[in-house]
């Protein structure tokens, strides 16, 4: 994705929302179809019954021939695709569509590639129904058969180009690198490097409890509740943005300086979800503390470092130049002896092997350990002792 920001005028705003309105009504109608299915029912209709009844509807409600066929056609068109992805087991399923939550629709075919350059800092694209919109000349504007244009929560409107980005091809010096993730650390590298993702500072982030605290004081419904969660919007794109120019900035530079780059292999979504609750087995439907203030703390912390979006965006920078390796005790080896025991990890920041005595940051010696490809089994045997057991014991005198 080619992504630019759409700076639209405000009669173009609300022509813009009205899109949006009707792709997601058009989205939510046939997945409330395809939802109704049983099995006693015959099958739901597909693409092409829907398109024949958006027709048909668009023919008797005003409102919705108002708006733009295309727009509306290729809602059901990103629906239909949806559903067989769910059926092929790659995506999940597919949700309702929620006003100022999912606002963004899809062009495709002809009108995709009309975009025009103003000057030299400034590009513009046609969007059916709306007209000529502008966009920021960041960069040269691609060739694409597709363009999304969406809306975030902070009021920022957005177009993004479907086009496949070119590979960063390897340095071929034969440097491996290994990559641990971390929430004090972002990310640390076994060349020593330590890497910290930014997000809002101290003043920022005293701004936001107080727009928080104000909230909780706003009555639901008023004017005022709306340009408060609105602030609170702005303050969470920011922290966005600068993890998403973080994230490209250290992809490209890793992809540009190694061969391989070794990361573990961390299921997020498992590890961001919320605890289950632990009933109380002498109080029937009282529950036991399960943390989960303390697990919420961690996801937070998890989710605002990237660690996804990280090893997402080296994957297509770096096509089969990424590995992943098993993360079993590999903050608990030691990289250079291979000795495993849970004293090696001092704390958080310190690694002092007990066999050898080797002291190194904590971070930094797992990211070695990665790099090597090194983990060691559920049972804690490091490969120094599985071949230890292999060898032949010398017999012992009676």
């Amino acid at each position: 994705m080619s992504r630019f920001r759409l700076y639209p005028t405000p009669a173009q705003q609300a022509a813009l929302l009205e899109q949006c309105r009707h792709a997601r009504c058009v989205w939510n109608l046939a997945l409330e179809q395809w939802s109704m299915w049983t099995r006693d029912k015959r099958r739901t209709p597909g693409y092409v019954e829907q398109a024949r009844q958006l027709t048909e509807a668009r023919a008797a409600f005003d409102w919705l021939r108002a708006g733009s066929q295309t727009v509306q056609q290729q809602a059901l068109r990103d629906f239909d695709q949806a559903v067989k992805n769910f059926y092929a087991g790659t995506h999940q399923r597919p949700t309702w569509r929620k006003a100022r939550w999912h606002e963004g629709f899809r062009i495709v075919g002809v009108q995709a590639g009309r975009v025009e350059q103003v000057n030299r800092r400034w590009t513009r694209v046609l969007v059916p129904k709306v007209g000529w919109v502008r966009f920021r000349r960041t960069r040269a504007a691609p060739v694409a058969k597709s363009y999304r244009v969406t809306r975030d929560r902070a009021g920022r409107w957005h177009l993004a180009f479907a086009v496949v980005p070119e590979s960063i091809p390897a340095p071929k010096t034969g440097e491996v690198v290994g990559v641990d993730r971390g929430v004090t650390v972002s990310a640390a590298l076994s060349t020593g490097e330590l890497l910290t993702c930014p997000g809002l500072s101290e003043r920022e982030q005293e701004r936001l409890k107080h727009l928080q605290r104000r909230l909780d004081r706003c009555r639901r419904g008023t004017k005022r509740r709306q340009r408060v969660k609105l602030a609170i919007a702005k303050l969470h794109a920011r922290a966005g943005d600068r993890r998403k120019d973080w994230v490209e900035k250290t992809s490209t530079d890793l992809a540009r300086r190694f061969d391989v780059i070794r990361v573990e292999d961390l299921r997020i979504a498992h590890m961001t979800s919320r605890p289950k609750p632990k009933p109380d087995p002498e109080r029937p439907g009282r529950y036991l503390p399960n943390r989960r203030r303390a697990k919420a703390g961690l996801n937070r912390g998890i989710l605002a470092n990237g660690w996804g979006a990280l090893v997402r965006r080296l994957e297509q920078k770096a096509p089969g130049r990424v590995e992943k390796v098993n993360p079993a005790y590999t903050s608990q080896t030691c990289s250079v002896c291979g000795h495993c025991a849970p004293e090696n990890r001092e704390n958080q920041a310190v690694f002092r092997c007990v066999a050898c005595g080797h002291k190194a940051n904590a971070d930094v010696n797992a990211a070695v350990n990665i790099a090597a490809g090194r983990a060691v089994s559920a049972r804690r045997e490091t490969p120094a002792r599985v071949l230890s057991k292999r060898e032949p014991q010398p017999a012992t005198s009676a």
